[in-house]
């Protein structure tokens, strides 16, 4: 069970990283408006936000993905709790992403499922 959570997690990991591109560093590009779904002067009105956003996918993926370091090569107990902090945060602002825009729910359940399998996988395996 934990090499399922660890590759659902690191899954999770890099898609939160590819997401602090787009947000971050990418935001007025044609791809990702057009993944987005915005307008030039959308994204220009919304780059600040955007920039800030993506901080907040990266530093998700950099505490998850540490949290796959200490569960690999250390301490399985600080491994999953740190899994629990940058996965489970994922899972949450999926969640919030789902009830607060349901025409969104493609994009929560890709945001959401992984770290989720990654989460319930290394619980269960501390069973």
């Amino acid at each position: 069970m934990t090499a399922i959570g660890l590759i659902f997690t690191g899954v999770a990991v890099l898609l939160h990283g590819y997401i602090f591109v787009m947000e971050s560093l990418q935001w007025t590009a044609a791809r990702t408006r057009a993944t987005f779904g915005m307008s030039a002067a959308q994204a220009e009105a919304t780059k600040e936000m955007a920039f800030n956003q993506g901080f907040y996918n990266l530093f998700l993926a950099v505490v998850a993905a540490i949290g796959m370091g200490f569960t690999a090569f250390g301490d399985k107990g600080i491994g999953l709790a740190l899994v629990l902090a940058g996965a489970g945060s994922m899972v949450a602002a999926g969640v919030v992403l789902l009830a607060s825009s349901p025409d969104k729910a493609r994009p929560a359940l890709i945001q959401l499922v992984p770290p989720l399998i990654g989460c319930v996988a290394l619980l269960l395996a501390r069973l």
